[in-house]
């Protein structure tokens, strides 16, 4: 059965390493006949949340811009893919903040089941994105429903195009293909 699969690409670059492994989980995802949607954040208004958690009561963000939308995508859909840099051995500032935003979630009927993480760095280290997805795995415990799935980690690559030829490249997109 074809599931609804929301990626969400964070970096702050255009055609970032983080955003290529975004697009081979996308290729593999579609491959396995999910219905998908790639969201990139880099030319999105996300403004920080204000912690009045007046989305708890009405399910919305009283804050209206790219986040309040992507938020309610997040919700009705069956699996969520974070790419993100990794800066400072944690994930980039855009996708704390997208994560922040989705607090309308919390208290909704979401659909989300599994949760995806898809990270790029310079450092090769294999720990390297260790605190990132920690940080993500926090942000899923408080959605029971919700489990991380999976994570790809290409280290070793700084410039834009750095990816090119990593196996990481290969691993996004059999874990997009993995999903039915």
């Amino acid at each position: 059965m074809s599931k609804k699969v929301l990626v969400i690409s964070t970096s702050p670059r255009k055609g970032g390493n983080s955003d290529a492994l975004a697009e081979e989980f996308v290729k593999g995802a579609k491959e396995a006949g999910n219905e998908v949607v790639k969201i990139c954040l880099y030319d999105k208004t996300i403004g920080f949340c204000k912690g009045c958690f007046a989305c708890q009561e009405t399910k919305r963000c009283i804050i209206h811009d790219d986040a309040d939308m992507i938020a309610q995508k997040m919700k009705d859909v069956d699996v969520i893919a974070f790419a993100t840099p990794i800066y400072y051995f944690e994930m980039c500032g855009q996708m704390k903040t997208m994560l922040d935003r989705a607090n309308p979630l919390y208290s909704a009927d979401y659909q989300f089941r599994n949760v995806y993480m898809l990270t790029a760095a310079a450092e090769e280290g294999a720990d390297t994105p260790e605190y990132a997805v920690h940080g993500l795995e926090g942000w899923i415990r408080c959605f029971p429903k919700a489990r991380l799935a999976g994570s790809v980690f290409a280290g070793g690559v700084d410039a834009i195009g750095d990816i090119k030829d990593n196996p990481a490249l290969q691993e996004a997109f059999e874990m997009g293909k993995t999903i039915q």
